[in-house]
């Protein structure tokens, strides 16, 4: 039987840290920045985690 293969398009949205959590980006950061506000646009940059209820499926993509 094959290896089970790990979601291409999870691999490259999200990251593990060091304690096992995982990383994602935020959205609305990508286009369409001039009508947002500065604040906003720096908050969007940093990296936030994954929610605890969602973890479970994330990992599943990513452990496959």
């Amino acid at each position: 039987m094959p290896k089970m293969k790990t979601k291409a398009a999870a691999r490259k949205r999200f990251a593990f840290t060091g304690t096992g959590k995982i990383k994602r980006k935020h959205a609305y950061h990508s286009h369409i920045l001039t009508k947002k506000e500065t604040t906003q646009k720096r908050n969007l940059d940093h990296t936030a985690l994954v929610s605890t209820d969602d973890m479970p499926r994330v990992k599943r993509m990513l452990l496959a």
